[in-house]
């Protein structure tokens, strides 16, 4: 993997790059679209390169773990010939899983984790190691540390045991991880994951520990879990001053609009969250002239396109009274649809950010696209 900073901005930390892998090049900053088990929810892999222009997707090793499960896929050839996504996919290390699964009785120790299928209720056991095989058997080009993220609110003393068994995790992920290699014939790379929630001297020390092991980039998890945005930026700043500049920043679990354009500006480079697919099955769309409840009366017989500054198939050729339609009688189509849009509007948004770093008008037009794409129509 290669990264390269291609233009900094003067006024704020935002900055534009390119990260290649074996799979493809990626033009930071990006949003990564969220495929939980494989699969980018009501999209097709098709939409996804040529109407949404994703660059990377995730996966996540909790779910593909348990469903379709390890041999299947390896017997694809890994998760790309599985599902033929054919650019770079990262895979959530099942850290995230594990902080949601608190109440079905899941058991942490310093070995590993040990949790119930949200499937069948049977029991298995991750550790460091597991997870580290587990993803190269995916096939990921970007392979998680394995983690606690911990919960918001938490204590002191809590975060600080937390942090510090992440971090002897994440010895034992690089120790397993360097040295085994890649099962499909392409490179494979590991991100540790700074944690030690809204605590300046944790974050401080998890960002100084995680910037020493010398990876090819590194993530900030812990952050989006409730907290207040203020104190996320503030986490988010402090750890981008500490973390190599030189490496690719992923913010991971972020988020809105608003918070991507403000963390960008903290020096952000990727991104992933479940909020524009999550939000578009319920009817909440994100357009460039600002957000939409589709289920609203006012768009009943309102026939003007979706989005027509955005452009792209679904938001240029479906109206907003149609969707409507579709979204309130619950038709399939209409999930699919908003879907497509919101992703192709968070895209579209990266995009346009990396174009005005590079053409040094990111912090004006920061402050006039916010104004805009946030209010409520």
């Amino acid at each position: 993997m290669k990264f390269d900073i291609i233009h900094k901005d003067s006024t704020t930390k935002a900055r534009a790059g390119t990260l290649q892998t074996d799979h493809g090049t990626i033009q930071t900053p990006i949003f990564m679209p969220v495929g939980t088990a494989g699969t980018v929810k009501a999209v097709h892999q098709r939409e996804l390169k040529e109407d949404i222009k994703a660059q990377i997707i995730l996966g996540n090793t909790y779910h593909l773990y348990l469903r379709p499960g390890l041999d299947i896929i390896e017997k694809a050839g890994g998760l790309h010939r599985f599902n033929g996504w054919d650019k770079p996919i990262l895979t959530d290390s099942g850290g995230y899983q594990v902080y949601s699964l608190a109440k079905t009785g899941r058991k942490i120790s310093d070995e590993g984790v040990k949790f119930k299928s949200h499937i069948d209720g049977s029991t298995h056991f991750f550790t460091p190691e597991s997870v580290m095989d587990i993803q190269r058997q995916i096939g990921a080009d970007i392979i998680m540390a394995f983690d606690e993220c911990t919960p918001y609110p938490c204590d002191f003393s809590y975060a600080r045991t937390s942090m510090d068994m992440t971090h002897r995790w994440l010895k034992r992920c690089c120790d397993r991880f360097d040295s085994t290699e890649a099962k499909y014939g392409y490179q494979q790379t590991l991100f540790p994951i700074v944690q030690g929630s809204v605590y300046k001297d944790l974050r401080k020390q998890s960002a100084e520990f995680i910037a020493g092991m010398g990876r090819e980039g590194n993530a900030i998890g812990g952050l989006s879990v409730g907290e207040p945005a203020e104190d996320m930026y503030e986490m988010t700043e402090l750890v981008c001053d500490i973390l190599p500049a030189n490496k690719p920043r992923y913010l991971m679990g972020v988020g809105t609009p608003e918070n991507i354009l403000e963390s960008i500006a903290l020096g952000i480079d990727m991104f992933d969250c479940v909020m524009p697919t999550r939000n578009a099955r319920h009817g909440i769309l994100y357009t460039t002239q600002g957000v939409i409840n589709i289920k609203n009366e006012k768009w009943k017989d309102d026939f003007s396109a979706i989005d027509e500054t955005l452009g792209g198939y679904v938001s240029t050729f479906y109206s907003k009274a149609y969707l409507r339609h579709l979204v309130k009688s619950e038709e399939l189509l209409g999930a699919q649809i908003a879907s497509v849009h919101n992703l192709s509007f968070y895209l579209w948004l990266v995009g346009q950010a990396r174009e005005q770093i590079i053409d040094g008008t990111f912090y004006h037009w920061k402050a006039e696209v916010l104004k805009k794409i946030t209010q409520r129509l």
